[in-house]
């Protein structure tokens, strides 16, 4: 009965250790990989977001009239500028 109360403690054990031990998923479609050099025309820029925190760089993306996405360094006065201006058109 002792080895029987053994044996499933030790297959618990490890069912355990193998479900938390999986990777952790994210979708990396929405990361950005480069930042675009490029100062876009506030005019054109329709909305934006933050990346996921998950991401490896973080990011801000300005989705333009067109459809278009571009991701741009958050460090950046000009896009701080922008995002902060968008804000305001939506509150206004």
């Amino acid at each position: 009965m002792r080895s029987l109360m053994c044996v499933l403690f030790l297959v618990l054990f490890c069912s355990v250790q193998m479900t938390s031990s999986a990777p952790f998923s994210f979708n990396v479609e929405n990361c950005c990989i480069a930042f675009t050099n490029v100062k876009i025309p506030l005019k054109l820029v329709v909305s934006y977001y933050h990346t996921s925190s998950n991401c490896p760089r973080q990011a801000i993306v300005f989705q333009t009239q067109t459809g278009k996405k571009h991701c741009v360094d958050p460090e950046s006065t000009w896009v701080n500028s922008h995002a902060a201006k968008l804000n305001s058109r939506t509150t206004v």
